[in-house]
């Protein structure tokens, strides 16, 4: 029995051992090519494959400097058409949506009772013409009387107020017969202005009374149109400076906030500042050819403020911040140096650059994820079109210090410094796509 024992456990050892083996001779192979690849790389440490970045030339550029505000469009004129006088009302002469011009008729109301007003009084102005006629021929006889002695003086005087009270008499008569004259024209309703109908208020067949509040039919000029838009306070001076200088062009932004929907003048900036919004009105005049532009919609408006003249203008996703400020990547010889610099307005687009970059030079725009100051790079320089604005902020930095402390954000990271370019309040900075960059040391 315990040799049976025995042989059984030699057994199971043996299998053990030959399935070791197995196993190692396996696994050897994988781990060498691992011993190898590590051993490479700690002997040739980093790699030295250069970074591929794309670059883009820095360009002197007129730069148009805009301000921004959402606004509403309002009608030039609009008149709410009531009637002048109370009747029936028989024809209604327009179509709903119709645009017309001044003097055209829009509605007949019945003319029966002011017509016979009008015959009444020309009928009373003729009975008094013929008193006057036999009053003027009574004063010739009195006075011919008077002159051949026939006759006394005062008869003639008294005739004379006679004549003089029948004459006032006609003129009240005239009067009348004016008054009769405009209540009947009353009765054919026409249009104020040049303008765009809206939905009739009355039927035909209804009575119309000169005292209906809710009128016959709203009649609003939309061409030219007007646009009432906010801007923040702190661009009043900028607007009334641009202003002095001549007319201010305003243009309307369709619905992607880019392009142009039409263009016009500004007309009024407010006389006064709404407290509860810091912001003050300004209204601009369109000629709203299209028909793009409707009174009541909410509209995009966009103000030439300025035009900075040949400037330094660089793609905005060139401009980096680091605890100095912008900065950006100057690609020179295959390699990149950080060039500390100072902004002046800035976009999403684009940013102008007013000290510290040439025209000329090349910046890097992508790609900064392996980059610092003097490493080698393969750059790729790429096609910038042409931004056609800068936007301005809120306010206008000013130029900043030669070395600028870093000052902290509210999230405990590195702001831009606070003379530089940095994005302002409510408005965008450059894209934040790219990867962060190394700050300049």
């Amino acid at each position: 029995m315990m040799r049976w024992v025995r042989s059984v456990l030699f057994q199971l050892v043996f299998v053990l051992a030959l399935a070791g083996i197995v196993v190692f001779a396996a696994m050897a192979p994988i781990v060498s090519d691992r011993s190898t690849t590590a051993g490479a790389g700690r002997r040739g440490g980093k790699s030295d494959t250069a970074p591929n970045v794309l670059v883009a030339s820095a360009r002197l550029a007129d730069v148009p400097v805009y301000i921004e505000g959402v606004g509403t469009a309002k009608a030039l004129n609009s008149v709410v058409v009531r009637p002048q006088v109370d009747g029936q009302l028989l024809k209604i002469l327009f179509q709903e949506g119709q645009d017309v011009k001044r003097g055209d008729v829009l509605a007949l109301i019945d003319p029966t009772t002011y017509q016979a007003q009008l015959d009444q009084a020309m009928a009373k102005k003729g009975q008094d013409m013929a008193q006057l006629e036999n009053a003027r021929r009574d004063l010739e006889r009195y006075i011919r009387l008077a002159q051949t002695s026939a006759g006394t003086a005062q008869q003639a005087d008294t005739q004379r107020s006679t004549v003089a009270q029948v004459e006032a008499q006609v003129k009240s008569d005239q009067a009348a017969i004016d008054n009769s004259k405009a209540i009947l024209a009353y009765t054919k309703v026409t249009s104020p202005i040049d303008g765009k109908t809206g939905i009739r208020n009355v039927d035909e067949g209804n009575l119309v009374h000169a005292s209906d509040a809710i009128g016959i039919v709203t009649i609003t000029q939309v061409q030219p149109i007007a646009v009432v838009f906010n801007v923040p306070q702190q661009q009043l001076a900028r607007v009334n400076s641009a202003k002095a200088l001549g007319p201010v062009e305003v243009a309307a932004l369709g619905n992607d906030g880019v392009s142009i929907i039409d263009t016009g003048v500004l007309q009024v900036v407010d006389n006064q500042v709404d407290q509860s919004t810091g912001t003050v009105k300004l209204k601009a005049e369109l000629p709203n050819a299209g028909l793009k532009l409707w009174p009541g919609a909410f509209v995009s408006m966009r103000l030439l403020a300025s035009t900075l003249l040949q400037v330094v203008v660089v793609p905005g996703s060139a401009v980096q911040r680091g605890p100095k400020g912008p900065f950006v990547y100057v690609v020179s010889d295959d390699k990149v140096n950080v060039r500390l610099v100072t902004l002046g307005l800035q976009d999403d687009a684009q940013a102008v650059v007013a000290t510290g970059l040439a025209a000329g030079e090349r910046v890097v725009t992508t790609g900064f994820g392996q980059l610092s100051d003097g490493a080698k790079v393969v750059a790729a320089d790429v096609a910038v079109p042409v931004a056609p604005a800068v936007i301005a902020p809120a306010s206008v930095p000013a130029p900043p210090s030669a070395d600028p402390p870093a000052r902290p954000r509210r999230d405990g990271g590195q702001g831009g410094n606070r003379n530089g370019g940095g994005k302002p309040r409510g408005q965008s900075g450059p894209s934040a796509a790219a990867p962060a960059a190394s700050p300049p040391t």
